[in-house]
This record gives C-alpha cells, structure tokens and sequence, in this order.
C-alpha cells in the first residue's frame, strides 16, 4: 500500500516562502508521477502541481506559475513543492498525492493515493 508522509506546512507571511516534502512508500516511486493539491477554505480541492515520473515535465496551475517550483528526488522517495512569494490566497490544505500514470497530470481522478494534508497559513 501507498503511503505518503508531508511535512513542512505552517504559518508564514505574505512574500515568504515556504518547501513542502512528501516522502513515498509502498510501490517504485520513480515510476509514477506526483502531484500537489489544495483546498482553501470555503473552497473545492485544486490542482497546485505535478511532475512526470522522471522530472522532465512539469505542469503548474495558472494562479501559481512563476512562485511555485515541483522537484522529486527518486533517489530519496520525495516529492517537494518549494512555494515562493506567497499570499494570503494560497492559504489552504497541501496535500501530496501519488499518481496511476507517469505524466504530469492536472486532474485528481489520476491520482488514487493521497497524503493526510497540512496546513499552509499566510498571514501577517
């Protein structure tokens, strides 16, 4: 069974930065792409950013090109989503999930493995 461990959420100011980690087991990492969502409050869960089993491509929503970056280390299991410039509208539940396919897929029905999510609060 797929499991996925996050770790770096929590409360930063608007301009900052953040790096969200998510570390795989279960399966062969490197063979499958991997995604980030969010959910904001009071709003639907949506596609962040995904990247190919092999890093080469990499596919981003409209709202966060430019601020946010997707890397993986297959080498170490993890997926990373570094967040720069953020504001208050990225406030939200990150949540890391692992995908059926090798390709940088933006739709959630690709991706049947989900992590627990973590809270991304930006504030003054």
């Amino acid at each position: 069974q797929v499991q996925l461990l996050e770790s770096g959420g929590g409360l930063v100011q608007p301009g900052g930065s953040l790096r969200l980690s998510c570390e795989a087991s279960g399966r062969t990492f490197s063979r499958y792409a991997m995604g980030w969502f969010r959910q904001g409050p009071g709003k639907e869960r949506e596609f962040v950013a995904a990247i190919s089993w092999n890093g080469a491509a990499t596919n981003y929503a409209e709202s966060v090109k430019g601020r946010f970056t997707i890397s993986r280390d297959n080498t170490k299991n993890t997926v990373y989503l570094q967040m720069n410039n953020l504001k208050p509208e990225d406030t939200a539940v990150y949540s890391c999930a692992a995908s059926s396919s090798r390709w940088a897929e933006s739709s959630s029905s690709f991706y049947p493995y989900w992590g627990q999510g973590m809270q991304v609060t930006v504030s003054s």
